[in-house]
C-alpha cells in the first residue's frame, strides 16, 4: 500500500483508464530522489493494466546501445517483421532479430530516428488487441539510443491507447518534452502512517522518522536497521539508505557478497555472463540464496535483478577497489560480446592504457554505425581518458566533440572541443568547425561564418567555406561570403551568392539558376537547389525541389534534414497563397527541430510565419512571432504590415533601414513594398532608388511575377496604365496571388482615380476576392473601400470559406494525404505517426469537412482555388 500518493495515483489511473476505455494515449514522467517512491508508484499503475511492457536502466548498460530497447521490446520481436519495410530492418536490427545482425545494429535502418518510429508503429499495432502500458524505471540511465526512439515515439502518441511511464532522478534525462509529475517526500503524517506496522521502540520510531525525512524507501530500511546507534553525523537520505543496503550485505557470507558484486559490475542482469565469471572465483548460483531471502536481489529465469539501484551500488561500492577490478577483468574475459569486453577492460583499468583505450574506439566506429552519433561519442570520450598519449587524446576528444555535436549536444560538443583544443588536437579546422556550429544554434550566426570562412583548413576546407558562406547570407556578415568566394573561386554557388552580396543580381543570379537547374535534372545537390530556388525566386523549382526532399527524407527516415527542407517548403508556400499548408508545415518542422536536439530553431522557423500575421493584418501575432527573429526577417514583415495599415511612414523608414543594413540581399521583395511605401509618403527618390534595385533583380531572375511586380512600381511611379496591364499578364503565369492582387489593387485605384469607374470594378473584385481568401484583412478593406468609391453598392458577396481552414495542421497534412489515395499506414510512415493517430485525424477531419468517409474525400476541392 502506498502511503501520501493520492493525487500522484489518481493521475496515472486516468491515464491508464484513459488507454484502456477511450483508446487515448499519454506519457508521463515520474521524477524525483532515490527512494521516493517512483518505483512503488510504477507497479501500482502496472497492476492496473492489462498488458504491461517493461524496461529498468542500469547504470552498466548505458553505454550499450539499444540495451532498454531490448528488455522493452524482445518478447515482441517476431511482430517486427510485418512493419514497413524500412521500420522493420531498423527495429529488427536494434533487437538483434534482423537476419545476420547483432543487438544494437541498425546497419539496416535508414536515419538516426527510423527506430523510433518503428516503436510507434510496433506498439500501435500491440494496442490494437487491447492498451498497452510501457514502464521505464530508472531512465536516466537507459542508453541514449533507447531514449532517442522512446521518446521519439512518446511525443507522437494520441489514440493509440499507449501509456508510456517514465520513472528518473533529477540529475538525468533532461529535455524530454513530455509532462513531469514530481514527488515530493511524505509529509509526518503519512511517514508514521507508512510505519505503524512495524514494532519500534519511541525513541527508534521517531529516529527513523527523523533520519528519513520523508523519503519512503528510507523509512523501511531504517525501519529495518532499526537496532543501529543514532548517526553522528547528518548524511544525505540516499546515502542513509545506501549504508543501510550496505549493512546488510557486510552480514551475508563472503561468497554471497562476491555473487553480489560480480552481479553488479555486469550490470545487464546476464546469468550467461555472470555465472561464466563468477566460475573463476569458486562461486556459483547457489551463494545467492541468502541475498534472495534477504530480498536483495531476485533471480528469474535466466536474470538476476536487484530490488532496487542503491542495492547494486551498495554491493558494488562496498567492495576493495582491488576487488572490483578482478571482477571487471573476469567479466571481461569470460565476455562472448567485444563491445561488452571493451567495457569491462575499461572499468578493470587503472592507469591510462592505449591498447584499451584502441578497444574503446573501434567500439565507438561500430557504435556510430550502428546506433548513432550519441552512443558513439560517449565511447570515444572514455576511449580518450584512457589514452596516455596526448596528441591521440587530443585527436580522440575531437572525434567526440563532432560526434556530439551531431548527436545534438552542442553545450557538451563545445566543451569537448575547448579541452581537445588545450591539448593540442592536429584538426583544428574540425574544433573549429564545432566551436562555429555551435555559435551559429545558440550564439551570434555573424560570428559563427566568419570563424567558418577564417579557419577553413584540410580535408574539409571547401565544406567549411561553403558552410561559412551560407552562414554569412543567412545572417547578414556579406563580408563572409565574400570572402569565401575569394578562397573558393570555382565554386559556383558560393561564388553567386557572394554577387548577389555585392549587388550584382545580373551575374550573380544565373550562377544559382544553374544549380537549380541542375538539382531539377538530378545532378545536383536537391537541398541545396531548394534553397537556391528561394533565394533565386524560382517558385515552381522550389516547390518541386522541396517536396522531392521531403518525400526522400520522409521515406528513409532521416528526420537530421527534414527541419531545413521543410523551412524552405514554407516560404515558398506562403509565396504561392498557401498559408494553412506553411502553418502545418512549419508546426512539423518545430517538432523535428525538438527531436533532433535543437529546440532553439523553433523561435526562427515560427519568425517564417511572420509574414502570413502581416498579411492578415495580425499586429498582436506578429510581435508575438518576431520577438527573437533576425532582423531582417522581423523588420520586412513588420514593414510590410505597415504598408497594409496604411502607415506609410513607418514602413518607408523601416524599409529604408533595410536596405542599407546587412540583411538587404535577403528579402528582394521588400524594395517592391519600399517603392509603394515611399511613393504614399511623398519620398520620391527613395522610391526611385528602391525601383531601381529591384528592377535589376527581377530582370536579373527572369521570372514572370517578379518582373510583373516591377512593372506594377514602374506603373506607380509613372502613373501609367500601359504597365499596369502588362504586369497583369504577367501575373497570369506566376503563382503568387497575394502579389497579383496589390495590382490589381493599385491598378483599380489608377482607374477610378480616372473616372473609369465600371472599369475599375474589375480589377478590384478580383483583388477583393484573393485577399479574402488569403484572409488579408487590411488589403480587403482598402480593396472594398475602393470599390464602395466607384459606386458598387455594399461590400461584394464573401467567398465561401475554404474548408481547409478548418482543419489543424496535423489534420491538414492527413487529409490531404489520404485524398491522393494513399493509405493510412503509409501515411503514418510519411508524417512519423502511428496508423492509428492517423485514423484519429481523419476522424476528426470528416465532420469539419462536411463528409462521413475517405471516399467522399475525392469529392473535395483540396487544393487552393487559383486566383
Amino acid at each position: 500500500m502506498l502511503y501520501g500518493r493520492n493525487d500522484e495515483q489518481a493521475r496515472l489511473t486516468s491515464l491508464v483508464d484513459g488507454a484502456r476505455d477511450h483508446r487515448r494515449s499519454g506519457a508521463l514522467v515520474l521524477r524525483g530522489e532515490a527512494g521516493i517512491g517512483k518505483s512503488a508508484l510504477l507497479a501500482e499503475a502496472a497492476a492496473g493494466a492489462a498488458r504491461v511492457l517493461r524496461a529498468t536502466g542500469v547504470e552498466a548498460e548505458s553505454g550499450i546501445a539499444f540495451a532498454g530497447l531490448n528488455q522493452l521490446l524482445w518478447p515482441f520481436r517476431d511482430r517486427v517483421d510485418g512493419l514497413p519495410r524500412a521500420q522493420s530492418a531498423a527495429l529488427g536490427s536494434a533487437l538483434g532479430s534482423a537476419p545476420g545482425s547483432a543487438p544494437g545494429d541498425t546497419s539496416a535502418g535508414q536515419g538516426r530516428f527510423a527506430t523510433g518510429l518503428a516503436v510507434l508503429t510496433l506498439l500501435a499495432d500491440l494496442a490494437e488487441d487491447g492498451p498497452v502500458l510501457c514502464v521505464v524505471d530508472d531512465a536516466h540511465w537507459v542508453d541514449t539510443a533507447t531514449v532517442d526512439a522512446l521518446l521519439f515515439a512518446a511525443r507522437r502518441l494520441a489514440a493509440e491507447g499507449v501509456v508510456m511511464l517514465f520513472a528518473a532522478r533529477d540529475d538525468g534525462f533532461a529535455g524530454t518534452g513530455l509532462p513531469e509529475l514530481r514527488l515530493d517526500r511524505l509529509c509526518r503524517a503519512d511517514a508514521e502512517r507508512l510505519l505503524a506496522a512495524r514494532d519500534l521502540a519511541p525513541l527508534v520510531r521517531e529516529r527513523v522518522l527523523r533520519e528519513a525525512a520523508g523519503n519512503p524507501l528510507a523509512l523501511q530500511e531504517l525501519a529495518t536497521a532499526g537496532e543501529r546507534p543514532p548517526e553522528t553525523t547528518p548524511l544525505p537520505v540516499a546515502d542513509r539508505v545506501l549504508g543501510s543496503f550496505q549493512a546488510q550485505i557486510a552480514r551475508l557470507p563472503e561468497k554471497a557478497r562476491l555473487m553480489l558484486l560480480i552481479a553488479a559490475a555486469e550490470g545487464r542482469g546476464y546469468m550467461a555472463s555472470l555465472l561464466a565469471a563468477a566460475g573463476t572465483f569458486g562461486v556459483g548460483l547457489a551463494d545467492l540464496e541468502g541475498a534472495e531471502r534477504a530480498r536483495l536481489v531476485a533471480v528469474t529465469g535466466r536474470s538476476i535483478t536487484f530490488r532496487h539501484p542503491l542495492i547494486r551500488a551498495a554491493a558494488y561500492q562496498g567492495a576493495t577497489a582491488a576487488r572490483r577490478v578482478a571482477v571487471h577483468r573476469a567479466l571481461a574475459e569470460s565476455a562472448d560480446d567485444v563491445d561488452c569486453r571493451a567495457r569491462h577492460r575499461a572499468s578493470a583499468a587503472l592507469a591510462p592504457d592505449e591498447d584499451v583505450a584502441a578497444d574503446l574506439q573501434e567500439a565507438a566506429e561500430r557504435a556510430r554505425v550502428r546506433a548513432g552519433h550519441g552512443p558513439a561519442a560517449s565511447l570515444y570520450r572514455q576511449a580518450a581518458d584512457l589514452t596516455p598519449d596526448g596528441a591521440t587524446r587530443a585527436a580522440r576528444l575531437a572525434a567526440a566533440a563532432s560526434l556530439t555535436l551531431q548527436a545534438g549536444r552542442l553545450d557538451e560538443a563545445e566543451d569537448l572541443a575547448v579541452l581537445a583544443g588545450k591539448l593540442g588536437a592536429a584538426d583544428r579546422a574540425g574544433l573549429a568547425r564545432v566551436h562555429a556550429a555551435v555559435e551559429y544554434e545558440r550564439g551570434d550566426p555573424r560570428t559563427a561564418a566568419r570563424m567558418m570562412v577564417d579557419r577553413a583548413a584540410g580535408p574539409e576546407r571547401a565544406a567549411m567555406l561553403r558552410t561559412g558562406a551560407v552562414y554569412g547570407w543567412t545572417s547578414g556578415e556579406l563580408p563572409a561570403v565574400l570572402r569565401a568566394s575569394e578562397l573558393l573561386p570555382d565554386d559556383r554557388t558560393v561564388r553567386g551568392l557572394a554577387l548577389l552580396a555585392d549587388g550584382d543580381p545580373a551575374r550573380g543570379l544565373p550562377l544559382l539558376a544553374e544549380q537549380v537547374t541542375a538539382a531539377r535534372d538530378g545532378a545536383g545537390d536537391r537541398l541545396r537547389g531548394a534553397q537556391l530556388a528561394l533565394i533565386t525566386g524560382a517558385d515552381a523549382a522550389a516547390l518541386e525541389l522541396s517536396a522531392a526532399e521531403v518525400a526522400h527524407c520522409r521515406r528513409h527516415g532521416l528526420l537530421g534534414e527534414l527541419p531545413t527542407i521543410l523551412q524552405v517548403r514554407a516560404q515558398t508556400l506562403i509565396a504561392a497563397g498557401r498559408h494553412a499548408d506553411a502553418e502545418a508545415t512549419v508546426a512539423e518542422a518545430i517538432a523535428l527541430a525538438r527531436d533532433t536536439g535543437r529546440p532553439h530553431r523553433e523561435s526562427h522557423l515560427a519568425a517564417f510565419l511572420a509574414r502570413v500575421a502581416a498579411i492578415e493584418g495580425d499586429e498582436s501575432r506578429l510581435r508575438e512571432l518576431t520577438a527573437s527573429a533576425p532582423p531582417g526577417l522581423a523588420d520586412g514583415a513588420l514593414a510590410l504590415l505597415d504598408l497594409g495599415l496604411g502607415r506609410y511612414d513607418d514602413a518607408t523608414r523601416r524599409l529604408e533601414e533595410l536596405a542599407h543594413g546587412p540583411d538587404r540581399h535577403g528579402d528582394v521583395v521588400s524594395a517592391a513594398d519600399q517603392v509603394e511605401a515611399a511613393v504614399r509618403s511623398g519620398e520620391a527618390p527613395l522610391a526611385h532608388a528602391a525601383f531601381t534595385r529591384f528592377r535589376s533583380w527581377a530582370e536579373a531572375s527572369k521570372q514572370p511575377w517578379a518582373q510583373a511586380v516591377a512593372l506594377r512600381c514602374e506603373a506607380l511611379l509613372a502613373d501609367r496604365e500601359e504597365p499596369y496591364l502588362q504586369a497583369l499578364r504577367l501575373h497570369e503565369q506566376s503563382s503568387r496571388p497575394f502579389e497579383r492582387a496589390r495590382t490589381e489593387l493599385l491598378y483599380g485605384e489608377y482607374l477610378r482615380r480616372a473616372r473609369r469607374r465600371s472599369d475599375a470594378r474589375v480589377p478590384l473584385r478580383s483583388a477583393a476576392s484573393i485577399f479574402e481568401r488569403l484572409r488579408a484583412t487590411p488589403w480587403l478593406d482598402r480593396a472594398r473601400a475602393e470599390l464602395r468609391a466607384t459606386g458598387e453598392s455594399g461590400s461584394s458577396a464573401p467567398t465561401a470559406p475554404d474548408l481547409l481552414d478548418r482543419l489543424t495542421p496535423q489534420e491538414l497534412q492527413v487529409v490531404r494525404l489520404a485524398a491522393s489515395g494513399t493509405s493510412s499506414r503509409e501515411i503514418a510512415a510519411q508524417l512519423f505517426l502511428s496508423p492509428r493517430t492517423v485514423e484519429y485525424h481523419l476522424y476528426k477531419a470528416y465532420p469539419k469537412l462536411g463528409i462521413s468517409s475517405r471516399k467522399e474525400l475525392s469529392h473535395l476541392t483540396l487544393e487552393p482555388a487559383s486566383p
